[in-house]
């Protein structure tokens, strides 16, 4: 069985923590891991993508092919449809409702209105959650919450404990933070 994700916003949002969490969590799972670079100017505010492949079985490529992701985990709605090719017939998109307004004339009515005809599309307004319980800066972690429950081979404790591993060097008090933002995304979409 396999999993197949795009990870997908801006630079800065957190995509590669989201990313390194879900690896760390199937790599103690004894899954295979695949993990395409990420593209894009992250550094700069641009567009990043990542796609992240799991799977009980050898994995020959990090790339995905069109129409086979499984699923879209996007901190920015608009980088959520940039990638909507690659989601696969069944896939779902979970995505951030809250436009990152870093172009002229952002089409955010366009964009939300075609978020809401997909019929797999979980939009949630997670820079509020996060601000909600004071973790503004963890709302990469909220969203991940949000997505727990759906993401193929991997359960929400597991994923929990992936948060605790990767942050555990910059302290409990990181570590209680970011629990704290994905359980309050994994009670949003319960």
């Amino acid at each position: 069985m396999k999993y197949d994700i795009i990870l997908s916003g801006v630079g800065g949002q957190g995509i590669l923590s989201i990313a390194t969490v879900i690896a760390d969590a199937a790599l103690h799972a004894g899954l295979c891991v695949k993990q395409a670079e990420v593209h894009g100017m992250s550094q700069r505010g641009g567009e990043v993508e990542s796609g992240l492949r799991l799977s009980d079985t050898e994995i020959f490529s990090d790339l995905l092919p069109t129409g086979s992701a499984d699923m879209i985990l996007s901190m920015e709605p608009m980088e959520a449809l940039r990638y909507l090719p690659f989601l696969s017939a069944g896939g779902v998109i979970v995505t951030s409702s809250v436009p990152l307004m870093n172009i002229p004339d952002y089409p955010e009515k366009a964009v939300s209105e075609e978020l809401k005809r997909l019929p797999n599309a979980v939009c949630i307004d997670i820079e509020s959650i996060a601000k909600s319980i004071s973790m503004p800066k963890a709302a990469n972690m909220v969203l991940l919450g949000a997505a727990s429950s759906r993401i193929g081979l991997l359960a929400p404790e597991a994923l929990r404990e992936g948060i605790a591993r990767v942050f555990a060097g910059k302290g409990q008090q990181i570590v209680e933070a970011n629990l704290k933002a994905f359980n309050a995304g994994l009670n949003e979409t319960k």
